[in-house]
């Protein structure tokens, strides 16, 4: 099996790079986290041209895919420049709207779908075993609500509902990722089995996608920090020549590594035990990454001026979106065989 990208993809995540590099995406973030959504909106505009939106779709609503594995590389790149705003749920709102149009829900789709794979406008969602609160509803242009069965319940019936807005605006530890509670009523889209199966669908994704946000996100973190510790002296010498220094720094890069693979093999296999697996590690060494950067950066890493900031809040509320640690670890082992499963909870 293959975990490293073709030719093909990695010219794909150079392309998203390059763009994102001369978008200024730090002055993006500090407008977004201000309320002002213009410049975001913009940066995923061009985001979308680049077929990012449409690697979620089915061929038969122009879109390219369904194709995690491209997904999944492009969204290290958003994570590695720390792009603001709803980017996996608006991937996930696509992936749910293609699952109900291949179970004969096509209304929905021809209905949102084209708006979403150009850019033209922003998803948010809430689903069923995920968290109650729709992130950046306020800049979203769709706020879609699934209710009903749990995730894993493709038997059982669920409802898709296109939510008339939000009641309130909650505060996290990122000043860029605004919660809102999405408001009651609105308009039914449609309900059913395939409902809950595509949800079920959507929620993989969203967790899969938030890990390479993550894996992305501590990359850049540790990239940022190595060049300081080359730059900042004490006692006459760097301190990345410092021995306790270079351990911190390999402790954290062999945590990313150890969850790039896990995070190939879930774009692969698209099973619940994996993406878990891949969520777990890579939001563990985004974490771990940004501690190191914010003790190894000093007191200047808590300063608002520094760009550094922008992606320490990140760390956290990523680590726990889609399905925290312990929600994590729960998945995997329930993915395990029986017996295996046992073995280990007995030992």
């Amino acid at each position: 099996m293959r975990f490293l990208p073709t030719g093909e993809q990695s010219e794909f995540a150079r392309t998203l790079r390059s763009l994102l590099g001369a978008a200024q995406v730090p002055a993006t973030v500090r407008a977004w986290a201000a309320g002002d959504h213009g410049p975001g909106l913009a940066l995923w505009s061009r985001l979308a041209g680049t077929g990012l939106c449409a690697l979620a779709a089915p061929e038969a609503y122009e879109g390219l895919g369904p194709l995690p594995v491209e997904l999944a590389l492009g969204f290290v790149e958003l994570g590695r420049a720390g792009v603001a705003g709803p980017a996996v749920e608006t991937a996930a709102a696509v992936v749910l709207l293609g699952e109900l149009a291949g179970h004969g829900e096509e209304a929905p789709a021809k209905r949102f779908l084209p708006g979403l794979l150009t850019g033209d406008t922003l998803a948010t969602l809430t689903l069923p075993g995920g968290s109650p609160y729709a992130l950046d509803a306020d800049a979203a242009g769709y706020c879609f609500r699934v209710t009903g069965a749990a995730p894993a319940s493709a038997s059982e019936s669920a409802e898709l509902w296109l939510a008339p807005g939000w009641e309130e605006r909650l505060g996290s530890l990122d000043p860029a990722r605004g919660l809102g509670v999405p408001a009651a009523g609105g308009e039914l889209l449609a309900a059913g089995p395939a409902v809950s199966a595509a949800a079920d669908t959507a929620a993989r994704w969203a967790r899969l996608l938030t890990a390479a946000q993550c894996l992305g996100l501590g990359e850049a973190l540790l990239a940022r920090t190595v060049e300081y510790v080359k730059q900042r002296t004490q006692f006459g010498a760097p301190i990345g020549s410092f021995q306790a220094v270079k351990h911190r720094l390999a402790d954290t890069l062999l945590d990313l590594e150890f969850a790039r693979p896990l995070l190939w093999a879930a774009a692969l296999s698209l099973s619940d035990g994996d993406v878990a697996a891949a969520k777990l590690t890579a939001g563990e060494a985004a974490y771990a990454a940004a501690r190191t950067a914010l003790q190894l950066h000093g007191a200047v890493g808590y300063t608002e001026e520094l760009d550094l900031s922008l992606w320490l809040r990140k760390a956290r509320p990523l680590r726990d979106a889609w399905g925290g640690p312990s929600q994590c670890r729960a998945d995997v082992i329930r993915s395990l065989p029986q017996t295996t499963a046992t073995r280990r909870v007995t030992t």
